[in-house]
């Protein structure tokens, strides 16, 4: 099992290519931009996906808004890294409990794929995203069956913890949902790296 949970994944993704089992030339990785729906401009998103492209890997766009799981599953099985990009995490786990995708990334995971989020992507991997609602203010996720995350790592990931433009909302969320969840900072140099042996904090 490896997971790599990222605040800006463009920054980090060096970090990954030393733990990967194959030179990146020799993978393909399934790109998610589900999450950016919602904004006109995404330059974080053209970052992460070029800088995925100039390490070498082999990029096919996956959006998992509209689609079935069984769509979804024709499409990963031959992916050997699904790459989960950044936005609205509310909007992206409302579109992800619809198409199956929950459930789906969980068994692929377990099976041997890889995981990578940025930002969006990485809060979805977490076992609960309750706490976005103070990002959108409750805005999104009102369709939501529940808050509920991938589950790969027992915290719940507060990315670009270092940006002076999260500060007040990092400080709201430590004061409402403290004590509820295990909550960890994460900065825009830093990664989470998951695998059998634990849990481990990266920098570059």
């Amino acid at each position: 099992m490896l997971i790599y949970l990222t605040s800006v994944a463009s920054k980090t993704l060096d970090k990954l290519i030393p733990l990967l089992p194959k030179s990146p030339q020799e993978m393909t990785v399934a790109f998610i931009p589900t999450a950016g729906d919602l904004y006109q401009e995404k330059p974080w998103m053209e970052e992460d996906r070029k800088k995925l492209i100039d390490l070498g890997f082999q990029v096919e766009e996956l959006d998992i808004k509209g689609k079935a799981r069984d769509e979804l599953e024709k499409s990963l099985l031959d992916k050997d890294i699904i790459f989960v990009a950044g936005g609205n995490t509310s909007y992206l786990l409302e579109k992800a409990q619809k198409s199956g995708f929950i459930e789906l990334a969980k068994d692929l995971v377990k099976k041997g794929k890889i995981y990578v989020g940025s930002s969006a992507g990485s809060l979805l991997a977490c076992p609960n995203i309750e706490v976005d609602k103070i990002y959108d203010d409750g805005e999104f996720g009102k369709e939501l069956k529940s808050y509920e995350g991938l589950s790969f790592v027992d915290f719940v990931i507060l990315p670009h913890a270092d940006n002076p433009k999260y500060t007040s909302y990092l400080e709201k969320i430590f004061n409402q949902y403290g004590d509820k969840y295990k909550l960890k900072k994460l900065n825009d140099n830093q990664a989470f790296v998951v695998n059998n042996d634990g849990v481990e904090l990266v920098e570059v």
